[in-house]
């Protein structure tokens, strides 16, 4: 049994030593192929490299997704021959994109003269541009949106909050909930979501009354914040412990007297548009679910859609050689 077990060993150790031998050996031909690649692409050598691969744009260029491992050295040797490929090709836009984890073949795309287009938590996008001419590529997205929400209960008390951080933060001031929209949220969803999480208060989206364009708002990207009246449907608050300070249905004249109310012209214009719609005449812009001719995707187009049916029901009775209602003040 003895002299059994020391065979097997033998055996086993001798397997090790064979594998550990075919890993280095193929650690050293990869090596090797790799150096050879990248002297061949330098040199101009007639040596088979494989292309990046990579899929066509609708603009006349190509996407490059990186998503496996690849050695760095060969990465710029395919790199380079793609390159010269697609430039006999006539292809404008070149785009790679390198998630996080091949973060070491960013130094590779850069000395090809690839530049940083935009990142997001777990990638990188890069762009380069073929044709010896201004390039025509699109930019990073340039703004982010936001929303606030006027939110009035039967009392005439609106729904108000103190924040726990930013600039308003230990100053006692009350302001309406705001927050801003994530990725692939519409306008509508991200303002009853925002009050839901800072308040605990279920709403129902009714308009968009007005929005705010700024510019140099959070690392030099501008901004739209739309302007929302909600209705509530429930009315017991349970604020967020993690942002929110404390939450009321507060008196309208009361949050309208405040000083920081009175000094802020976006508050008061906010307060200002959302009295005029629940008391006046004053139509916002309601979304309107749409077709697209190009996708099977559907998006909200927001508009006036009472004023539209006014409109459309004068225009039927108006006759077609009568000047148009906005051409009179020209």
């Amino acid at each position: 049994m003895a002299v059994h077990v020391c065979l097997i060993c033998s055996s086993v150790v001798g397997a090790g030593r064979r594998l550990r031998g075919e890993l280095r050996s193929r650690a050293m031909s990869s090596s090797t192929n790799s150096t050879v690649l990248a002297e061949s692409v330098a040199t101009g050598s007639s040596v088979d490299v494989e292309l990046l691969p990579f899929v066509n744009d609708k603009h006349g260029g190509v996407i490059v997704e990186m998503t496996a491992p690849m050695d760095p050295q060969l990465f710029s040797a395919s790199l380079k021959a793609s390159l010269s490929k697609w430039r006999e090709q006539g292809i404008r836009g070149v785009w790679i994109k390198l998630p996080i984890s091949l973060a070491n073949l960013i130094q590779y795309a850069v000395e090809e003269g690839f530049w940083y287009h935009h990142a997001e938590e777990t990638y990188l996008m890069l762009a380069y541009w073929l044709p010896a001419t201004t390039h025509t590529l699109p930019v990073n997205a340039t703004h982010r949106v936001g929303v606030g929400a006027f939110v009035m209960n039967d009392k005439r008390e609106v729904l108000a909050v103190q924040e726990k951080s930013g600039v308003l933060r230990g100053l006692g001031v009350w302001k309406f909930p705001t927050g801003v929209v994530e990725p692939g949220e519409d306008i509508n969803l991200g303002a009853v979501r925002e009050v839901k999480e800072e308040t605990g208060i279920d709403t129902e989206f009714v308009e968009v009354l007005a929005f705010r364009q700024s510019h140099k708002a959070f690392f030099d990207k501008s901004d739209l914040f739309f302007v929302c009246i909600l209705r509530p449907l429930s009315f017991d608050i349970t604020k967020q412990d993690s942002e929110i300070e404390a939450a009321q249905w507060m008196p309208v004249e009361e949050f309208a007297a405040q000083p920081f109310v009175q000094k802020h012209e976006l508050v008061k214009y906010i307060l200002e548009v959302g009295l005029a719609k629940v008391d006046k005449d004053y139509a916002g812009f309601s979304p309107i679910l749409i077709k697209s001719a190009f996708t099977d995707k559907k998006s909200f187009f927001y508009m006036n859609r009472r004023d539209l049916d006014k409109a459309s029901e004068s225009s039927s009775t108006q006759k077609k050689t009568e000047k148009p209602l906005f051409m009179e003040k020209l």
